[in-house]
């Protein structure tokens, strides 16, 4: 599932060991999530979109990769 915590994150100044702590997660784990490696569980989904100030529909989208989208 592609989603924007990168870019939201990087908007919001937090490093990706500063998220992760906010979220009890490794920094590996949102390396994971941002790369599209890993889908986060739904509890670690809204704790994400909490953090950052955003929905969770407006965190990740199904469709195509948010990099593409920018372009």
């Amino acid at each position: 599932m592609k989603n924007k915590i990168a870019k939201l994150r990087k908007q919001q100044r937090y490093s990706q060991a500063q998220l992760a702590q906010a979220a009890n997660v490794t920094r590996q784990t949102i390396n994971a999530i941002e790369n599209d490696k890993y889908d986060p569980s739904l509890g670690l989904a809204f704790k994400l979109a909490k953090i950052l100030d955003v929905t969770v529909d407006e965190l990740f989208c199904p469709g195509e990769k948010e990099n593409e989208k920018d372009d």
